[in-house]
C-alpha cells in the first residue's frame, strides 16, 4: 500500500470493485495508474476480493475520476463503492437482471419514486445501487418498486449491515460470470475441434473455412474476447502493459491471418485463435474457483452469525434481523441457538461454545454479568442478554475486517517480484517480435532444432514455411509467458495463511508481518496477563503446629471478606473453591498497611503482617520462616493468628498460566530466546522466570522503559525483536518492537497497536503464530520460484519452435492452477492446534 505524507481535511475513501485484478502484476498496474492521479492520496488494493481502497482530496479528482484511471489501464470497473453523495445507500440484489434490456426496466420503476439521487446497476454481479435523500424510500419501497416491475429481490442491503455477505455474494457473481463466458466460448470451440480432425486427416469439409471463421468470432470477439480486447488496448495506450495484451496478441493475428485463406491459399490459424481465447476462459474461471477455495476464510466466518435474533419488544418476544438490532435490545437464546450479537448476560444460566472465537472446544459456563461473543454457540439453558455491540464493532466483523487487511496486504518479497514483473510483458513483447523475425530470416539455420524435436513431439512439422512457423513461434511466446503465476503467488498463500490464523485465533494483520515474524531471534515477554493469569489467586495455606488447614483457611476469610483489599478477594475465593463456608464475623476492625482483624466463633483473629501479629502482643517467629520461602517465590504471605496464638501463613500469587512453561519450552525449540520485561519486582520476577524458563529478566521497568527494553535489544539482534503484551499498556512497546503481538480476548481484538492478535490469552498461539509465518513465507517463496521457473524454461523453448500455441495455453493455465494449488496445501502443512480445536 502506498500512501501520502499528508492528507486534506476533506479526504474521502473510495472502494473501486475492479473484477479483472487477479494477481499483483495487475493490482501493480492499477496501483500505478491511480498514483499518478492528482489528489489521490492513498492506494491499497486486496487481490483476493478484487478492492482497491483509494483516499482521495475531493477538491482535485472525484470517484469518476478513480475509475476513468483505472479503466485507462485496461481495467473495467464493475462498481466504485462511494461515488454517489447522496445521504444514504440501499444495494438490491435482483437475480433476474442478466441484462441491459432488464437493467433499464428495474432502473425505470425505481427512478419513479421520490427522492432517488442516483442509480447505478451493475448487470455482472446483479446488483443495483441506489442513493436515496435523507427523507427518501427505505429499502423496503425500493424492493416492492422493483418486484412491481416483475423481478424477484433477494435481498436488501443498507450502509450500516455488514457489506461483507455483499462482497461475497458479488465474488459468487463472478465465478458465475465467468463460467457463463467459458460455455459461450467452449462449445463454439468443441465444434471448430470436432470438425478440424476429419478435415486435416481424412476428407476435407466444403466451405470449412467460412465455417470456422463463423464459429471462431464469438469466441474471440464476444465471449470474453471483447473484454480482454478492451482491457489490452487500454492498458497498450496508458503503457502499462498487462497480462491481457498477450492474449489479445496470441488471438486477434491468428484470427486475422486466417481471414486470408479466403484470397490466398495458406494455413489457416483461426482454429488456433479460437482455442487460445476458449482455454484463457477456462483459465480465468478456474482461477475464480480455486482462489475462492484459498480465500474461504471470509465466507466461513460469514456463515457463523446468527441471521435472526429473537427479542423483547413491548414485553413480546419478536424475532428480527440481527442487522436491525440496537445496543441495549434484550435478546432471547434458546438451547441450540446462536447468540446473535455480543452482549451481557442479564438473566439465565448456560454453557457456551466459543470454539469460533477461541478454538477451545470446552464450553465455557456462563451467568449473569458475563459477557457472550456473538456467533458462539448456547448449548444448554436459556439465556436472556443484552447487546453491547451491534454491526461493524462486533467481535466476528472485527475479525472479518483483519482476515480482510492480511489478505489485501502486501510481502516485502513481492516488491522485488513486482519490478520484475512490471518489464516482463515488455520483454515477452520483444522476444516474441526477436522469434518471429529470426524464423522468418533464418528459418534454414534453424531447422535442424526441428527435426530434433519431431522425434519425440507430435506437433512439431519441420517441413512448414518459414511464415507459418514464425507465426507458430511468435504466438507461443506470447500465450506461454503470460505473468498470472508470479502476480498469484504471494496473494494465495497470504489468503490461505491469514484464514487458517484466523479460524485458530492468531490474527496476522500484515504481509510484512509474516515476513518479519519467521526470523524473530528474541520475543519480550510482558509478565502479568502475559505469562501469568493477571488475577491474584490462593496458592499456599500453611498452618502451625496445633492447627489444620481448614481451620486456618476458614478464619483468614471470614476476616478477609469484609476487607476492601484486592488481595482479600483471592483469599475468600480460595476458600470457597475448597468447599468452606465464609462465616459472619464481629467487631471487624482494619489495621492500615498492617492487616486486619475480627471476631469469629467468640475468637480474635487476625491476618497480616509480622509487624501486626508483634503489636498486638503475639510472638510470630514459628511462622517467619515459612513466610520468607513464600516471599522468596515470589509471593505475598500473610501470618494468621486465632485467639492468641500464631495459627499459619496463607498466600497469594499471580498464577501462572497452565501453557507458559510448556510455551516457552516451544519457542526455545524453534530458536528463539525468550526475555520478560516487567513493572514488578525483581524478586517476583525472577521467580516467575525461573518456573516457565525464562532467558533473561528486566524488572522494576516501566511502559517508557519497555520501549527502551526493546531498543535495547533492536541493537543487539537488529529487526528480529517481537513483543507479546495485553495491547493498552504495552501500546507503545508492541509499537517499537518489529512485530507486536497483543493477547487479547473477546472485544479487545481489535488492538490497534498490534501486527498480530491472539484472541486467547494463550502463550502457546505465540507459537504457532510463528510457525504460520514461517509456513506460509515458505510457500510464497516456493510459489514465486516455480512461477519463474516455469516462465524461464518455457519461454525458450517457445521461441525455439518447439511449443505449440495451443499447448503453450494449456500449461499457462496449469502454472497459474499449480501455485493456488500449492498455496492450499499449506492447510496440510500446519500442526495440529494445541488448544483442542478441530483440523
Amino acid at each position: 500500500m502506498t500512501t501520502s505524507e499528508t492528507k486534506p481535511a476533506t479526504a474521502r475513501e473510495a472502494v473501486v470493485i475492479v473484477p479483472g485484478m487477479g494477481s499483483d502484476h495487475c493490482g501493480g498496474i492499477v496501483r500505478a495508474a491511480l498514483e499518478k492521479t492528482p489528489g489521490v492520496t492513498s492506494v491499497g488494493t486486496n487481490i483476493a476480493r478484487h478492492r482497491v481502497t483509494v483516499g482521495y482530496d475531493p477538491d482535485q479528482v472525484d470517484p469518476q475520476g478513480l475509475r476513468a484511471a483505472v479503466e485507462g489501464a485496461g481495467y473495467d470497473v464493475a462498481q466504485v463503492e462511494g461515488e454517489a453523495g447522496g445521504s444514504g445507500s440501499v444495494r438490491l440484489v435482483v437475480p433476474g437482471m442478466g441484462s441491459d434490456h432488464c437493467a433499464g426496466i428495474v432502473r425505470a420503476a425505481i427512478e419513479k419514486l421520490d427522492g432517488i439521487e442516483s442509480i447505478r446497476t451493475n448487470i455482472s454481479d446483479h446488483r443495483v445501487t441506489v442513493e436515496v435523500a435523507a427523507d427518501g424510500p427505505d429499502g423496503e419501497a425500493l424492493r416492492a418498486a422493483v418486484e412491481g416491475a416483475g423481478y424477484d429481490v433477494a435481498a436488501v442491503e443498507t450502509d450500516d449491515a455488514a457489506s461483507e455477505a455483499d462482497d461475497a455474494a458479488i465474488d459468487a457473481a463472478y465465478v458465475k460470470q465467468a463460467w457463463n463466458r467459458l460455455w459461450f466460448a467452449m462449445v463454439p470451440t468443441i465444434a471448430i475441434m470436432v470438425l478440424m480432425m476429419p478435415h486435416m486427416f481424412w476428407q476435407p469439409i466444403p466451405g470449412y473455412l467460412l465455417i470456422i471463421a463463423l464459429l471462431a468470432f464469438p469466441v474471440v470477439f464476444l465471449a470474453g474476447g471483447a473484454a480482454t480486447h478492451r482491457s489490452a488496448w487500454r492498458s497498450l495506450k496508458s503503457g502499462n502493459l498487462n497480462m491481457d495484451v498477450l492474449i489479445s496478441m496470441g488471438s486477434l493475428p491468428p484470427y486475422l491471418i486466417g481471414l486470408v485463406g479466403f484470397v490466398y491459399p495458406m494455413t489457416s490459424f483461426i482454429e488456433m485463435a479460437a482455442t487460445i481465447m476458449a482455454f484463457h476462459m477456462l483459465g480465468r474461471y478456474l482461477e475464480y474457483r480455486a482462489k475462492g477455495e484459498a480465500s474461504s476464510a471470509i465466507r466461513k466466518l460469514l456463515d457463523l452469525g446468527a441471521k435472526t435474533a429473537r427479542v423483547e419488544r413491548d414485553g413480546e418476544e419478536v424475532e428480527v434481523s440481527v442487522k436491525s438490532l440496537q445496543v441495549g435490545d434484550v435478546m432471547i437464546v434458546r438451547p441450540g441457538e446462536k447468540v446473535p450479537t455480543d452482549g451481557e448476560v442479564v438473566a439465565g444460566e448456560s454453557t457456551v461454545d466459543e470454539s469460533i472465537a477461541t478454538g477451545e472446544s470446552v464450553p465455557v459456563d456462563k451467568g449473569e454479568g458475563d459477557t457472550v461473543l456473538g456467533a458462539t454457540l448456547n448449548q444448554q439453558g436459556r439465556l436472556k442478554v443484552r447487546a453491547t455491540r451491534v454491526g461493524a464493532d462486533t467481535f466476528l466483523s472485527q475479525v472479518i475486517r483483519l482476515v480482510n487487511e492480511a489478505q489485501g496486504s502486501r510481502v516485502p518479497v513481492q516488491e522485488l517480484a513486482d519490478r520484475i514483473t512490471a518489464r516482463f510483458v515488455p520483454a515477452v513483447l520483444v522476444i516474441a517480435l526477436a522469434s518471429f523475425a529470426a524464423w522468418l530470416a533464418f528459418s534454414g539455420a534453424l531447422q535442424p532444432i526441428l527435426v530434433w524435436g519431431e522425434g519425440f513431439l507430435p506437433w512439431v512439422d519441420s517441413e512448414r514455411p518459414p511464415l507459418v512457423l514464425a507465426i507458430l513461434a511468435a504466438i507461443a511466446v506470447l500465450v506461454i509467458a503470460c505473468p498470472c503465476a508470479l502476480g498469484l503467488a504471494t496473494p494465495t498463500a497470504l489468503m490461505v495463511g491469514s484464514g487458517m490464523g484466523a479460524e485458530r485465533g492468531v490474527l496476522i494483520r500484515s504481509g510484512s508481518a509474516i515476513q518479519t515474524l519467521k526470523d524473530i531471534a528474541v520475543i519480550v515477554l510482558d509478565k502479568t496477563g502475559t505469562i501469568t493469569r493477571g488475577k491474584p489467586a490462593l496458592t499456599d495455606v500453611l498452618p502451625a503446629e496445633g492447627f489444620d488447614e481448614s481451620r486456618v483457611l476458614r478464619a483468614a476469610a471470614a476476616v478477609e471478606a469484609g476487607s476492601a483489599h484486592p488481595l482479600a478477594d483471592a483469599i475468600v475465593q480460595g476458600a470457597r473453591d475448597r468447599g468452606l463456608e465464609v462465616a459472619e464475623v464481629e467487631q471487624f476492625q482494619s489495621h492500615t498497611a498492617r492487616g486486619v482483624e475480627a471476631r469469629l466463633d467468640g475468637e480474635r483473629v487476625l491476618v497480616g503482617s509480622q509487624r501486626l501479629l508483634e503489636e498486638q502482643g503475639l510472638d510470630p517467629s514459628a511462622l517467619l520462616g515459612p513466610l520468607r520461602e513464600l516471599e522468596d517465590a515470589g509471593k505475598t504471605a500473610m501470618l494468621v493468628a486465632i485467639g492468641d496464638r500464631p495459627a499459619g501463613v496463607v498466600a497469594v500469587a499471580d498464577t501462572l498460566k497452565e501453557e507458559s512453561q510448556a510455551a516457552i519450552e516451544q519457542l526455545h525449540a524453534l530458536g528463539i530466546r525468550c526475555v520478560m520485561v516487567t513493572g514488578d519486582n525483581e524478586r517476583t520476577a525472577n521467580a516467575v522466570a525461573a518456573q516457565v524458563g525464562i532467558d533473561e529478566v528486566r524488572a522494576g521497568v516501566l511502559p517508557e522503559g519497555k520501549v527502551e527494553a526493546i531498543r535495547e535489544l533492536q541493537k543487539e539482534y537488529g529487526e528480529h525483536v517481537a513483543m507479546v503484551g495485553d495491547g493498552i499498556n504495552d501500546a507503545p512497546a508492541l509499537q517499537q518492537a518489529n512485530v507486536g503481538i497483543a493477547i487479547g480476548a473477546g472485544a479487545d481484538v481489535a488492538i490497534e497497536a498490534a501486527d498480530v492478535t491472539l484472541v486467547r490469552g494463550e502463550l502457546t498461539k505465540v507459537v504457532e503464530a510463528v510457525q504460520l509465518s514461517r509456513l506460509t513465507f515458505r510457500k510464497i517463496v516456493q510459489n514465486l520460484f516455480w512461477a519463474w521457473g516455469y516462465n524461464s524454461a518455457a519461454i525458450p523453448i517457445a521461441a525455439a519452435g518447439l511449443l505449440h500455441p495451443m499447448i503453450g495455453v494449456v500449461a499457462m493455465t496449469a502454472s497459474s492452477l499449480s501455485v493456488i494449488g500449492n498455496s492450499i496445501l499449506l492447510r496440510r502443512s500446519m500442526p495440529a492446534s494445541r488448544t483442542g480445536e478441530k483440523q
